[in-house]
């Protein structure tokens, strides 16, 4: 009888409140401009650079990677999930910082959001769909490649790509809620020192098995572009296993820590 009595109500609610959000999300799409489309395809290529270059390139000097278990990979198909991982955190940082940053402290554009019945948790959420929305187009362009290189199979890709949106949500949650901590330009300096050493150490051209140390081990593991790495290459290698779920629930959390982060401190700063 509760479930009954509440459960259309709860319903209802939920439904307005992703409704908002999705409002949030179209009205970034009723934005774009030609360059700015321009901005988004120029992200896309710099994984697919580096996948030529030091993928193709320095791969035919080094030769074949173990990956465990006896089996070993050509060097090319060992750094594509790599940039895989990175594509989809560049496109969703990208969006969930710097443009999320101008909108929010000179631009405005959330306090004319917040005339309307739309609440900051709602602008948080539209804003990750479309920070996703970037790292989706970033990632399915690059599994196209993979495929057309013959790094992955088809059916690996196709289900690569949902777990490449999970990579976007967990960095563009993460980035929202820095955001919310900068207080000029220059700040995000240290948001992209931070984003290149994740790049170069976390698994993304060499194995983890490289780095004798314990502790740099341990760090490299608990970092998020580590995780997410482990899991798309798995994926795209055709090696599943029960550990996976610990990635999958490592960047879950992150979502929610981001988004939950993020909603407060802009309902702080913007409700004054």
């Amino acid at each position: 009888m509760v479930v009954t009595a509440f459960s259309p109500g709860v319903y209802v609610r939920l439904d307005a409140s992703m409704r908002r959000s999705g409002a949030v999300t179209a009205r970034n799409v009723t934005a774009l401009r030609s360059a700015y489309w321009l901005l988004l395809l120029s992200g896309f290529f710099e994984p697919l650079l580096y996948l030529l270059s030091i993928g193709i390139g320095v791969g035919k000097l080094i030769g074949r990677i173990p990956i465990g278990g006896g089996e070993t990979v050509s060097y090319r198909t060992f750094v594509a999930p790599a940039m895989l991982a990175s594509s989809a955190m560049t496109g969703a940082l990208a969006e969930s910082t710097f443009n999320f940053f101008g909108k929010m402290k000179y631009q405005k554009t959330f306090d004319a959001v917040l005339a309307t019945p739309v609440r900051p948790m709602e602008i948080a959420f539209g804003e990750l769909w479309w920070a996703m929305f970037r790292g989706a187009l970033y990632s399915g362009a690059f599994l196209v490649i993979m495929v057309i290189m013959h790094l992955t199979s088809a059916g690996w890709a196709l289900l690569a790509f949902p777990a490449t949106l999970l990579v976007g949500f967990a960095f563009g949650s993460v980035g929202m809620m820095l955001s919310t901590y900068m207080r000029s330009w220059q700040d995000f300096d240290v948001v992209a020192t931070v984003q290149i050493a994740l790049f170069l150490f976390s698994g993304t051209f060499v194995p983890l098995s490289v780095y004798h140390q314990a502790w740099l081990r341990a760090v490299i593991q608990i970092s998020p572009l580590y995780q997410s790495v482990a899991l798309l290459r798995g994926i795209t290698l055709g090696r599943l296993d029960l550990g996976m779920l610990v990635h999958v629930a490592y960047l879950a959390v992150l979502v929610a820590v981001g988004l939950v982060v993020a909603s407060r401190r802009m309902s702080k700063q913007l409700l004054k």
